[in-house]
């Protein structure tokens, strides 16, 4: 079976990604992903290790410290993670996808930060005497994990609430009662796990269809109420297939290990990269907090309409 573009674009791409995975990797990893499952044998695992040894190779030029070096070091840093998109791709496409694989990347991702940056900050110390590389160092490799250790926290808590929400559904409907979710919290979201799609799935009975709504409950309400803007602004990126967190772990290393070597401004571009990528680990958990008052009113409104609720206000 031979792969077209299409192919990998419909089976491979992520309904939204980074902007930078989006504009500037997908279209060339797009198209090395259709030669590399159409002409080789090589697997997604063989990939991983490519990447990970071009960071390492990235590495090495940041430490040499002169101009020359770190444009190397900036260009073997993109080709990383062009390499880096393409083992998913490929997996995904053939359905050889492993759970090793998967751990193999994440492990390699975060060693590849850890190495260019103490490799890029030490470089730069030792050309330049500033003790304020060291502290860069080490906040590149802070901010790192904790946007990674964040992302999977945050999603933890986003299925948790709606495993309660599930849960109280349940529990009423169990006692006889016939509760119902307020429609304002049943959009459709792709920041949800799951999406119900009738049109793929049109056997559903009624109370499959209630339970698989459940899992795709927004509990964001309150925060669009605030923030009408944000609607416009996400409806646009959704049509360019960017996610709303702008700066995410994605962008923060490209501006450190590209953006910043390119220009001749590591400081600078680090400083304001780490800035933005607290702003928009703040939004999130600002987004969370109203999310678990929007939790809360529903919960309520459940319990208003169980059984024994009702029973009670009637003696």
């Amino acid at each position: 079976m031979k792969f077209t573009l299409d192919d990998v674009r419909s089976r491979t791409y992520k309904a939204r990604d980074a902007w930078w995975t989006v504009f500037l990797v997908d279209p060339l990893a797009g198209r090395l992903v259709v030669g590399t499952a159409n002409r080789t044998s090589i697997t997604p695992n063989q990939i991983t290790w490519g990447a990970f040894l071009l960071g390492l190779g990235s590495a090495g030029c940041f430490l040499a410290a002169d101009r020359a070096w770190l444009l190397a070091g900036a260009a073997l840093y993109h080709l990383s993670f062009v390499l880096d998109c393409m083992d998913g791709k490929i997996a995904r496409l053939k359905g050889t996808g492993t759970a090793l694989g998967g751990w193999l990347d994440y492990v390699f991702d975060r060693i590849r930060v850890l190495v260019c940056a103490l490799a890029l900050m030490w470089g730069q110390y030792q050309a330049t005497g500033e003790d304020l590389y060291l502290l860069l160092g080490i906040g590149v490799v802070f901010l790192d994990m904790l946007r990674y250790v964040d992302a999977l926290q945050v999603a933890k808590v986003r299925r948790q609430m709606r495993r309660t929400l599930k849960n109280a559904y349940d529990e009423s409907a169990s006692a006889g009662g016939s509760p119902a979710l307020p429609r304002r919290l049943l959009r459709d979201d792709p920041d949800l796990d799951t999406v119900l799609d009738l049109d793929r799935d049109p056997d559903l009975d009624a109370d499959e269809i209630r339970l698989r709504t459940l899992d795709v409950v927004d509990l964001q309400e309150e925060f669009r109420s605030r923030f009408a803007w944000y609607i416009g602004v996400r409806e646009w990126l959704r049509d360019h297939r960017v996610r709303t967190h702008l700066v995410s772990g994605i962008e923060f290393q490209m501006a450190v290990f590209i953006v910043g070597p390119v220009l001749g401004l590591i400081v600078p571009v680090t400083v304001g990269a780490a800035a933005l990528l607290l702003l928009f680990e703040a939004a999130i958990m600002y987004k969370l907090w109203l999310s678990s008052r929007d939790l809360v009113r529903a919960l309520g409104e459940i319990k208003d309409a169980s059984p024994q609720v009702q029973a009670t206000a009637g003696s």
